[in-house]
């Protein structure tokens, strides 16, 4: 399989052949295929959703998806969707990064679930994962029936390769690999680790603009899908399957990455976060993180989303006679923040890359006590110019409950409250 490059656009209709002469002309699906293939049509939305949201494309492949042996469960007990384990306490939560392994673990071994809410049967909320590696899928394939995965790495590259071609990302780009596309993970810097929003509810896309304009945020020529690429591969190789909050495995003997052309809008894609348009005030106060919106899943409440990702890349802060951090606040909305690079603005120490941190719904979460003591004395006629970090949040309308392993991994700051202890009594009231 060669990666032969990518094309630009979201959400685009494209066509894209390894082979050419493989795709038809005027008809999706012939009679007979070119080279002796087969046309299959992967759906990722309602057959009958309106045609500005509809994603399908056609596959034209060396054999059909059916040809595998018969499913039985895989053991990966740290990869779930099990989020109603236990009572959710509304404490604020705060991780160092996931210990890279030291036996060989791919990327599926190296999953492991931090918390989440809802669930694939619902078609609504999201899974929410860390991921440690240090060895590549060899014989192995998997494929999310559950929902659409969005990849931040934070250390180390991955290659993606999927039934649609290569994607190759390294810390600071994302990928989001669609439900039900197979694909595999090698590592080029021989280990990874990262972060993974599995989502479980409606199609991650780019948010309007309203007021913004035309141009801001994340733009859609940014946006990278990869051309056909295949392997034409026979042996014994296992196909791994995530399906209603399990793992299945299935012997399968050739490479279902196959596919030597295909068309169509359902598509994986990568995004580089260094191209993203920050818009901000220049006037007074700091505006809140739906600015920063790189995707959104739509919810069935307008203006409420099932899943938003938000990311905290470089830019200046200039607005005066205000606090330029983000103040201390309670959400409706439940966060989980983790750290690519650099060090984030809101915090002085203790959020490393590759942590993590989860405030839910009305727990109270602001800057540190040392961070809100440099702000509240800042020259504000100067601008604060924040370089060297890109800081993301996956936030979720529902509670994110977190896990049994996620509550007591030896990696999880205990005393994470703590950092909030030395804020003082500063109130003086007016004599007389």
């Amino acid at each position: 399989m060669v990666s032969n490059g990518y094309q630009s656009g979201f959400g685009n209709e494209f066509a894209t052949e390894a082979v050419p002469g493989t795709l038809p002309v005027g008809r999706n699906s012939p009679q007979r295929v070119a080279h002796g293939l087969y046309a299959e049509q992967l759906t990722g939305t309602a057959f009958t959703a309106p045609r500005g949201s509809n994603r399908r494309s056609w596959l034209y492949r060396i054999r059909p998806a059916v040809m595998h042996g018969e499913f039985t469960p895989f053991e990966q007990p740290q990869l779930h969707s099990n989020f109603s384990h236990a009572a959710v306490s509304p404490n604020q939560l705060r991780w160092d990064p996931l210990p890279l392994p030291t036996a060989p673990t791919d990327f599926i071994e190296g999953l492991y679930t931090m918390g989440g809410n809802g669930g694939p049967e619902a078609h609504a909320g999201a899974g929410i994962h860390l991921y440690a590696a240090n060895a590549d899928m060899r014989g192995r394939y998997f494929y999310n029936a559950d929902g659409e995965l969005l990849i931040v790495p934070q250390l180390g590259r991955l290659r993606l390769r999927t039934e649609m071609g290569v994607i190759d990302i390294e810390p600071q780009q994302i990928a989001v690999i669609p439900r039900g596309v197979r694909f595999a993970v090698d590592l080029p810097d021989g280990q990874a680790r990262g972060y993974v929003c599995e989502n479980f509810g409606a199609l991650l896309k780019l948010p309007d603009l309203g007021p913004i304009g035309s141009n801001g945020l994340a733009n859609p020529r940014d946006f990278e899908t990869p051309v056909a690429a295949y392997e034409n591969l026979e042996g014994q190789f296992e196909l791994v399957a995530k399906f209603h909050g399990r793992l299945w495995r299935a012997d399968i003997n050739h490479s279902p990455l196959d596919v030597v052309g295909w068309h169509g809008n359902f598509a994986p894609y990568r995004y580089d976060l260094r191209h993203f348009n920050a818009i901000g005030s220049i006037s007074h106060d700091h505006p809140d993180p739906s600015i920063f919106l790189v995707l959104h899943s739509a919810s069935d409440t307008p203006g409420t989303s099932n899943l938003d990702f938000v990311i905290f890349p470089p830019r200046w802060l200039v607005a005066q006679n205000t606090f330029r951090p983000p103040w201390f606040h309670r959400n409706i909305a439940s966060e989980f923040m983790g750290l690519i690079h650099g060090a984030y603005d809101a915090k002085a120490e203790g959020f490393v890359p590759g942590g993590a941190s989860l405030h839910n719904c009305m727990s109270g979460h602001g800057p540190d006590a040392a961070t809100f003591d440099k702000a509240s004395n800042a020259d504000l006629s100067k601008p604060d110019v924040i370089t060297e970090t890109m800081a993301f949040m996956f936030e979720t309308r529902g509670v994110i409950c977190p896990t049994e392993q996620a509550i007591a991994a030896t990696h999880r700051q205990r005393g994470y409250q703590a950092c909030w202890s030395g804020l003082r009594d500063n109130f003086t009231p007016p004599k007389g």
